[in-house]
């Protein structure tokens, strides 16, 4: 069977060597390599990564958003760089992003957990399902949460602690979903796209991601 991508890659062989050496951040101030990288992403993207953040990157239950601003490990071109290379939770990249949250349904009482959930969907600004839960919320938040949500609920870049207060939810805000995901955590997987795809590759849907309208 005759090679149809051959002569396309070997057209683009230039600029791919110089996408793959260039410094991440020389990329948005050359033109030509932003708007080749940006095209050559989008490829990219729809091939290896809309099954998961779906055609137009709006994402879905358990599968991040990338066209908003809130990212767990930084929106930058070298974050989304490293994220992307090495991948999150996976087990086949040492260098992979790595966060848990415990179960806390291992460690509270089940009032607890119901007050804290209570409390975050204030802090939200939602309309909790018991004030007066919420409101004892506050001390079991600051106790067992905030040490990597911050005592404001604003979450940590460098923990991959998500920010709790912009109701950008990954897996859903509503009473019942937040008491499931504080009982029993979270745990989502994402694999290093180095072994797969090649250093221009993968700068080339960094900068597709950045540019969506959420890089920091």
């Amino acid at each position: 069977v005759r090679n149809t991508a051959a002569p396309a890659e070997a057209a683009n062989a230039g600029i791919n060597e110089r996408l793959a050496s260039v410094e991440l951040t020389a990329i948005q101030g050359d033109d030509e390599l932003q708007g080749y990288a940006t095209s050559a992403g989008a490829a990219v993207f729809r091939t290896w990564c809309a099954q998961c953040h779906g055609s137009g990157a709006a994402g879905a239950k358990g599968y991040p958003n990338l066209q908003d601003d809130a990212w767990l490990w930084g929106g930058t071109m070298e974050d989304i760089h490293t994220t992307v290379t090495h991948g999150i939770r996976n087990e086949e990249d040492p260098d992979a992003r790595f966060s848990q949250m415990p179960a806390f349904g291992e460690i509270l009482e089940d009032e607890q957990i119901g007050q804290v959930v209570n409390y975050v969907m204030a802090m939200s600004g939602q309309e909790p399902r018991d004030a007066e839960a919420a409101a004892a919320g506050e001390q079991v938040f600051l106790d067992n949460c905030s040490v990597c949500h911050m005592d404001d609920g604003t979450g940590d870049q460098y923990q991959g602690a998500p920010n709790l207060t912009d109701a950008i939810w990954l897996y859903g805000g509503d009473y019942d979903t937040l008491h499931d995901t504080v009982t029993y955590s979270r745990f989502g997987v994402m694999p290093p796209w180095s072994e797969r795809l090649s250093e221009a590759e993968i700068r080339a849907v960094t900068t597709y991601v950045h540019q969506l309208g959420g890089g920091e």
